[in-house]
């Protein structure tokens, strides 16, 4: 099988698209696998680092993005229960002074609709939807898919970049099941004119022991969205589940007054659940390989799944491009990515911990935010922002 034929990729996300559009730059064909029958633009917000925007950058997007985007100034942390603002770590010129690169919110129905747009304009990417991959078969040169109803595919490899309960993934030997982490994120759009004090240029931060609470704008400012992680039972697969407002502001009632009554006011609500899974044996078996949640999911307390992601359809797309043993670029592609994927996994669980501490050591905590240097706090994350793609 040729070289320069399609590369195969599960999932039109942001992690398959960004793949596609990546290895378009350096004239590698695609073809992207989507299971839902219409690619549409779905989810909350996004929060992109200075990382994650070097990646976007690198696909030639940020423009695209810009007018839907918001540049927040600071984090601004607030004791859940008094509303007190605790710190404000900043964002804004000092984070873009710092890494070269600004501190962007959006909609993730925007930035999936700016590289679904981009992908859609790309003679050599093909999108196909409703391509839900029943089975994959491997031979020395190739790798062929089918689909449900029996559709094929093929190509000299394969990417599952379908998420946390990727398709792709089970075909892979001795791999992992997702393990629920006890917790769901629900989320919400909320009119700027109607959030009180949540319509800041900063993300807002609001910590509980039992939930927290995020929120920033959107939609060049117009909406605020809103995401209230809280611990549940409930385990469903689902990225878009309906959500029961009263129970969820039943979980609320222990926050201020200030931030309820704004969050009383919705009544549509959506969630999902969040789930861990632990390290996988290998990101790669011959001519497959995975990138994104299906390799790595990440819990969103750092918001980086999205930035990671891209930051691996860049590098895993460079080592395609470098070397033309699919299976050995892409062993290089899973060496240079595991380390840094596992640390900001589990940085992840750690900042969620620090979010979810009770008294006493969550007032500890928030004498820390108090006494403590902003700019400081925000230094200890230079390892994460700081990421750029080589050249």
């Amino acid at each position: 099988m040729s070289a320069r034929q399609p590369i195969l990729i599960a999932g039109g996300g942001i992690g398959g698209l960004a793949l596609a559009l990546a290895l378009a730059r350096r004239d590698r064909p695609s073809i992207v696998l989507e299971r839902q029958e219409t690619v549409a633009p779905l989810g909350a917000g996004i929060q992109i680092g200075p990382n994650g925007m070097h990646a976007l950058q690198a696909l030639g997007l940020a423009d695209a993005l810009q007018p839907f985007a918001g540049v927040p100034e600071a984090i601004a942390v607030h004791a859940g229960s008094s509303g007190r603002v605790l710190t404000r770590l900043p964002l804004g010129q000092w984070i873009a002074g710092r890494h070269g690169a600004p501190y962007w919110v959006a909609h993730r129905g925007d930035l999936h609709r700016v590289l679904l747009d981009a992908a859609n304009s790309d003679p050599r990417i093909t999108l196909r939807s409703g391509f839900d991959i029943a089975a994959v078969a491997q031979t020395e040169a190739g790798v062929t898919v089918a689909d449900r109803s029996g559709a094929m595919a093929s190509g000299p490899a394969l990417v599952g970049a379908d998420g946390l309960w990727s398709a792709v993934r089970q075909f892979f030997p001795g791999m992992p099941a997702p393990e629920f982490a006890g917790a769901t994120a629900t989320r919400t759009t909320i009119p700027a004119a109607r959030a009180g004090r949540l319509a800041i240029p900063a993300v807002g931060l609001w910590l509980n022991p039992h939930a927290h609470v995020v929120h920033y704008p959107v939609r060049g400012g117009s909406d605020i969205a809103v995401v209230v992680i809280a611990r549940e039972t409930w385990q469903g697969r689902q990225w878009d589940a309906e959500a029961d407002a009263p129970t969820l502001l039943a979980q609320m009632e222990s926050f201020h007054p200030s931030l309820t009554t704004i969050l009383r006011t919705v009544t549509a609500w959506r969630k999902w659940a969040l789930y861990t899974l632990p390290p996988l044996p290998s990101w790669t078996a011959g001519r497959a390989a995975l990138l994104g949640d299906a390799a790595h999911p990440m819990l969103p307390y750092l918001a980086q799944g999205g930035a990671l992601a891209m930051e691996d359809a860049l590098v895993l797309a460079g080592c395609v491009a470098h070397d033309s043993d699919i299976p050995a670029a892409f062993g290089t592609y899973a060496s240079l990515r595991r380390d840094r994927t596992r640390r900001v996994q589990a940085a992840s669980v750690r900042q969620g911990r620090i979010y979810r501490l009770a008294p006493p050591l969550s007032q500890a905590r928030d004498a820390v935010f108090r006494a403590a240097p902003a700019a400081l706090i925000m230094s200890r994350l230079d390892w994460l922002y700081g990421w750029r793609p080589a050249r």
